[in-house]
């Protein structure tokens, strides 16, 4: 080949080259357009549909009889797409229709046109600009709305509720933040999400499933109805109703007595589990966290010294006092330490610690029975030590780890799995822990307090009321849960099924026994808690405390049948009798009676207008 014929031949082959490198990056940049990049998509279906999310109707929510607390009503959200908002939009008529300033309209879009604030924002996608509109701002809103190009109305729901009580088992709605969005595709930025409470919990039973509705634009982006009449709609599915296991009477009556003060009540069916009220003070009106107010009434709520947006029953963490020995009690008898009939003295105190930990006066010595039902510090004192010396473990590190094994078996030290987040799991230590905080150097003197639950040792109220529930069944419990009943949907099994601690119920029915002494024996700590026709049995507790002692009773009745068991934590209310105690006794006759008889109604006076913490912000 000539050298001629060669150039041409490679002047043909560059050019070749060029024309396929040209069509190659066209090629790309339409792949690039029409599948990676999905804005230009959005652009295109914008011109020519609009597709508007239908919200599905929120499940509603029951109490175990069947009376509704929580329901939805309609709310609307006002919507914004950008790029079809008129130059001469008129803003000041539009912040009179919805009632807010100039200079909030401004921060608002500000805020929507903000990546960081909002991801995926398109000017060619409607934008949640203002949410929850009541009827009155609704309608004076629809009657002007075709003065505002851009804007339009997004039919939506709110919560609505009953009754002011139980808000923080309850839980509330809010908007979804970026956190909820990444972890769950199904939320958009705007949408609704429960937060806290049961809301929170069972979100995904309650919140059912969005639909869509296609509507047709022209050229100038007007609607002009619906695309291939609604075929290619798709209907929301409402959320699943669900039946709670609260008694909504008993609730509102637990919260009235503990108006003015700080802490919290719980009733338990043993033979469920079912949580039949969970009262914690103070609280508020869970309508307060609906609607347009919900900001404004959020940051009041959260700045309040006395934290009621804290559920104390789930969250707080406290030495439970003298309920704990009764998992003493029960430890000693299984692993042989102590009979029932094993009698230790006590003088005002344990005789070993120079009188400490100090007791009050009661005959000495006792047994196991008396010393449950007289509350005595010593008693425990004596078994705990008489364990951890015990050889057949073979070391005091090996005792102490038995022994924890048992309170976890009980259920402490890890949380219970209630089914309302937030739940605190406590503090039980072990040796490990002992070891690290005296080099190694500790004994049964250097832990004794952990034997009247003092200490190290901490539980939540619900693992105290759990206690009970587990004592009144002779050696097991169901985990504790508030839901008692999902539409068309059967309770996960964790509910289902019993968890017996490994403690043997005749030592159970020791332990009843001495309880059941503590209010009706001589010499009973919680005498006040005696019923007439309904067999209680209960145990007081003190819990040392940096201001005032807490005040505790936790108890079951009725002793051979029991349908309820019931913890009441005071916090600084003094000795356990002082308050915690009546509360418990009016609890009992509220729930297995039905009401309150005439000769208790002053003490329900009394405890109603007592004042433990002045200025406490309770619900309206």
């Amino acid at each position: 080949m000539s050298g001629k014929n060669l150039n041409t031949e490679r002047r043909k082959n560059v050019w070749i080259f060029v024309v396929c490198a040209i069509a190659l990056i066209y090629l790309i940049q339409l792949f690039n357009i029409q599948i990676l990049n999905p804005d230009y998509g959005i652009k295109g279906d914008g011109n020519a549909f609009l597709k508007r999310t239908r919200y599905p109707a929120r499940g509603a929510i029951y109490d175990r009889n069947n009376k509704l607390m929580v329901s939805t009503q309609p709310s609307y959200d006002v919507m914004v797409t950008m790029r079809e908002m008129r130059p001469d939009f008129d803003t000041v008529a539009f912040c009179k229709a919805v009632n807010i300033s100039v200079e909030r309209f401004k921060y608002r879009m500000a805020e929507i046109k903000n990546p960081k604030k909002n991801p995926g924002y398109s000017t060619y996608t409607p934008q949640t600009f203002i949410t929850q509109l009541g009827n009155q701002e609704y309608g004076v809103l629809n009657e002007k709305l075709y003065q505002f190009s851009g804007f339009e109305i997004q039919n939506r729901t709110a919560r609505k509720y009953t009754n002011p009580y139980a808000a923080l088992l309850l839980g509330y709605v809010a908007e979804a933040d970026k956190k909820d969005i990444e972890k769950d595709a199904y939320y958009q930025r705007g949408d609704y999400i429960g937060k806290t409470g049961v809301e929170r919990s069972y979100e995904n039973v309650l919140r059912g499933e969005k639909g869509v509705e296609i509507l047709l634009r022209d050229s100038h982006g007007r609607i002009q109805g619906a695309y291939n009449n609604g075929q290619d709609d798709v209907e929301s599915v409402p959320g699943k109703n669900i039946t709670l296991s609260i008694d909504m009477d008993l609730q509102a009556y637990g919260e009235a007595l503990m108006q003015n003060k700080l802490g919290t009540i719980i009733m338990i069916e043993p033979k469920t589990g079912e949580i039949l009220c969970m009262v914690s003070s103070p609280t508020y009106d869970p309508a307060d966290l609906v609607g347009r107010q919900f900001s404004e009434n959020f940051a009041r709520l959260a700045t309040n010294p006395y934290k009621p947006l804290i559920n104390r029953a789930l969250n707080g963490t406290y030495p439970p006092g003298s309920t704990f020995k009764t998992t003493q009690g029960l430890t000693f008898l299984q692993e042989g330490i102590i009979s029932p009939e094993t009698a230790y003295s006590c003088y005002h105190g344990w005789p070993l610690g120079n009188g400490r930990p100090a007791c009050h006066g009661h005959p000495s010595p006792l047994s196991l029975v008396q010393a449950v039902g007289m509350s005595c510090n010593a008693y425990f004192s004596w078994g705990l030590k008489a364990m951890l010396d015990n050889k057949k473990y073979g070391s005091v590190q090996a005792a102490m780890d038995k022994w924890r094994d048992y309170m976890v078996a009980q259920g402490f030290g890890y949380p219970l799995g209630v089914d309302v987040p937030g739940e605190k799991r406590g503090m039980i230590p072990n040796s490990s822990y002992y070891d690290k905080v005296y080099k190694g150097r500790w004994n049964a003197f250097t832990v004794i307090s952990i034997a009247i639950g003092q200490g190290e040792v901490t539980l939540s109220p619900i693992q105290i009321c759990n206690l009970a529930a587990t004592i009144a069944n002779r050696g097991y419990f169901y985990t504790p849960h508030a839901v008692k009943a999902i539409q068309d949907t059967v309770l996960d099994t964790l509910y289902t099924h019993p968890h017996y601690t490994g403690i043997d119920a005749k030592n159970y029915e020791t332990i009843a026994a001495g309880m059941r002494w503590a209010v009706a024996g001589a010499g009973g700590t919680c005498h006040v808690a005696n019923i007439s026709d309904i067999t209680v049995c209960g145990k007081t507790g003190t819990a040392q405390n940096s201001g005032k002692d807490h005040s505790i009773f936790m108890g079951f009745a009725p002793m051979d049948d029991p349908k309820a068991a019931v913890l009441v934590f005071v916090e600084n209310g003094g000795f356990g009798a002082t308050y915690a105690v009546p509360i418990g006794r009016l609890m009992l006759q509220k729930y297995l009676k039905g009401e309150i008889p005439p000769s208790d109604q002053a003490l329900e006076t009394r405890i109603k207008n007592s004042v433990i913490l002045r200025n406490v912000i309770q619900k309206k």
